[in-house]
């Protein structure tokens, strides 16, 4: 997923895997414009956070060229800009945060719900590439998040990813992070609307579904608050915050097993009834 391969100074290029839906996945974009930009900086600077619009759908029949922007190179501090482009175009427009380490006070504010571990309960995924344990709305004991439509699910990676001390290994790991980080934002907010919950009692009878929402993502952020190990569980805990003009923001928040808050992510996600334009 991540052995870009190199198109010229900055440049690289990725493909992936054909996706149930028929586009390219929206974590994998983000996820491959993160490497690329940890190819143009010093190994020891740490990606702390990415923050990505998506601007056209992806074409999972061609590859992805990357074109990587040095924005600045400072003491503690590099950006880039990265723009993923296929031939109709840019399809993503990312810009990555990367910090060299430092010694400082640690606080962690918020506590991981009490869920049951993965083992226990059903895992099932679209893709190879990560195992997925959704839990059951019942089973999350907290109710102290704010927003709506809450989604719980525990993610890891399906594949060893490598040894996460390891400096060059762990950006593979926030970069697989990135890469499944995209899966839930949209449930959290297909849950919160209205219209998830209304069926159309003619459209079930010709044997249709009763959902006319459209969803696609429109950016993704991802922050990096510590070093983690993408191919071990980690619990990822999505609700909705908002909702206008067409538009839901989900807000996420990924604890290791031990209950460790290694990464917050946020997303904004349109959101219509196809019946409206129809």
């Amino acid at each position: 997923m991540f052995e870009l391969a190199a198109h010229g100074p900055d440049v690289h290029v990725g493909n992936g895997p054909q996706y149930p839906w028929g586009g390219l996945y929206g974590g994998q974009i983000v996820a491959q414009s993160l490497r690329a930009a940890t190819l143009s900086v010093d190994i020891e600077l740490e990606p702390h956070s990415i923050r990505a619009y998506f601007i056209r759908r992806g074409d999972a029949s061609e590859p992805v060229r990357y074109e990587v922007d040095r924005i600045r190179n400072g003491r503690s501090f590099a950006t880039r800009r990265v723009v993923a482009r296929q031939a109709v175009g840019a399809i993503l427009n990312a810009e990555s945060s990367f910090q060299r380490p430092e010694a400082s006070v640690e606080m962690q504010t918020i506590e991981m719900p009490d869920v049951p571990p993965a083992e226990v309960l059903e895992q099932e995924s679209w893709s190879p590439a990560f195992q997925r344990a959704l839990v059951p709305a019942d089973r999350v004991v907290d109710s102290r998040r704010d927003g709506a439509g809450r989604t719980v699910a525990w993610m890891k990676v399906s594949d060893s990813i490598g040894d996460p001390a390891d400096p060059a290994t762990q950006l593979l790991h926030r970069c697989w992070l990135a890469f499944v980080s995209d899966d839930l934002p949209t449930d959290a907010v297909h849950r919160t609307h209205p219209m998830s919950q209304q069926v159309d009692e003619a459209e079930v009878a010709d044997g249709g579904g009763g959902d006319h929402l459209f969803a696609a993502s429109l950016d993704h952020t991802v922050w990096f608050h510590r070093n983690l190990a993408a191919d071990q569980w980690h619990l990822h805990d999505f609700s909705c915050l908002h909702f206008v003009g067409g538009r839901g923001l989900a807000l996420g928040h990924i604890f290791s097993a031990e209950g460790v808050h290694v990464a917050t992510v946020a997303q904004e996600v349109l959101m219509r009834d196809t019946r409206d334009r129809a």
